[in-house]
């Protein structure tokens, strides 16, 4: 059992100040000298980003429709090691997760699954006395333990009296308040127990499952690869989305992971025998990442000795002919481009292709989050012998595929399906 202090930032809603109170509070502890372990709900990249800024340590994200609700635990526990406390922003508001399932990927989800008391941001600036209908409503639908809340934008001394004595009146503690000059806004882009006896059959199955939840979750694969084949893995401004455990399951399968900048390196480093590469924001260094000459024929070059690349979303549009007209690396023999839609969205999806990363018929869940597209100009990739990468429920076939490349726009948490690191660094090697 993990017995780190840990508490849950949540809010009514998306917008009321969660970024700014977690992030804040991270880095007042970080800079008391005590470790603090940052965590976001949900499949977000960018305030992870600033939670690692804050503490000093990786931001992580626990997200339960990506791994699963049994990894949530074993996560927690190994992205705090080391830790003496842990902090966990919530995504949009307390009891808000997958669309049709309820509460499954719900902040109130990860929080009931840590056993932590979830401390309610509420953005006060446009009300009163009314607060306190918002704070008991919260308080009393689901089960999760409120244990006090912050007020955010509020206006003056008399205005705070005025939230405090309404919170007081349905017997919750104001932990502290924000003035609305105070506030800063980030950049945007259960426990009822029937006695085990009368329910032994059931009470051994809850006892296995939380034996599963509570054990420790490692990074080592149980059968790592020998040799320690080089895995370039993409980082820096241009693909800055990725999972901290990223890195960390590709080195436990066995490799050597580099970390490589598009916008500064123009090499893979010597002897790269994979290249993974993340989300992020290629469109907005598509300039730069075109200059890259050195680094694109790399690439290429990498691609066409059959080495393995798993590309997801920005990575995919690197991979691409052109991006917005821009050359990029000529993987793809494909052109993508900006669009004003959003899609988005989480998506349970099979692998219909054998690729480096999945075998054909491997069942994963994933996200979406683009405003771009892609445009196959033959409908394959430069080799023949190529498939498309993921199918899912309303949707075309996507991405593509083959014995040495994966390509596509769904953003996976690897932790969730460890067996994909083992898989790549495996072909890796051979």
């Amino acid at each position: 059992m993990v017995t780190i202090p840990r508490v849950v930032i949540a809010a009514p809603a998306s917008g009321h100040g969660k970024t700014t109170v977690a992030t804040g509070l991270l880095a007042a502890f970080a800079r008391r000298g005590v470790p603090v372990a940052p965590f976001k709900v949900g499949p977000d990249y960018i305030d992870p980003g600033y939670h690692a800024l804050a503490a000093g340590r990786p931001g992580r994200n626990l997200d339960p429709v990506l791994v699963g609700e049994h990894l949530i635990g074993p996560l927690f526990a190994h992205g705090s090691q080391g830790a003496e406390l842990a902090v966990v922003e919530g995504v949009m508001g307390l009891y808000d997760g997958r669309t049709g399932a309820g509460e499954t990927g719900s902040t109130a989800q990860v929080a009931e699954l840590l056993q932590a008391p979830v401390i309610l941001v509420v953005d006060a600036a446009a009300q009163g006395r009314s607060i306190a209908a918002v704070v008991h409503g919260f308080r009393s639908f689901g089960t999760v333990r409120l244990a006090g809340v912050i007020l955010n934008r509020v206006g003056s001394d008399r205005h705070e009296q005025i939230l405090r004595d309404a919170c007081e009146e349905v017997g919750t503690p104001v932990l502290g308040a924000l003035r609305r000059a105070d506030a800063v806004a980030a950049p945007s882009r259960h426990l009822g127990l029937v006695p085990a006896a009368e329910r032994r059959a059931e009470a051994l199955a809850s006892v296995d499952a939380l034996a599963t939840l509570i054990s420790p979750w490692t990074p080592q694969a149980e059968d790592p690869v020998a040799g320690r084949p080089i895995v370039a893995l993409a980082g820096g401004p241009a693909f800055s989305f990725a999972y901290a455990e990223t890195a960390e399951l590709l080195t436990g399968a066995g490799a050597e992971v580099v970390i490589v900048d598009p916008l500064r390196d123009e090499s893979l480093p010597d002897g790269a025998r994979a290249l993974v590469v993340g989300g992020g924001f290629p469109e907005v260094y598509a300039a730069e990442l075109s200059a890259n000459e050195p680094l694109r024929k790399s690439v290429r070059e990498l691609a066409t000795a059959g080495h393995p690349i798993a590309a997801e979303c920005a990575g995919l549009l690197w991979l691409c002919r052109t991006l917005d007209g821009a050359p990029m690396c000529g993987v793809l023999d494909a052109e993508a481009a900006m669009t004003p839609t959003l899609t988005l969205g989480y998506r349970d999806a099979v692998a219909l292709s054998d690729s480096p990363l999945a075998q054909a018929g491997t069942r994963v869940t994933g996200h979406e989050f683009h405003r771009t597209t892609v445009h196959p100009r033959s409908g394959v990739l430069l080799s023949p012998a190529s498939g498309a990468a993921w199918a899912w429920r309303g949707a075309d076939p996507e991405g593509f595929a083959t014995a040495a490349v994966h390509a596509s726009y769904l953003h996976l948490h690897w932790a969730g399906h460890r067996g994909l690191a083992s898989r790549l660094v495996r072909t890796a090697a051979a």
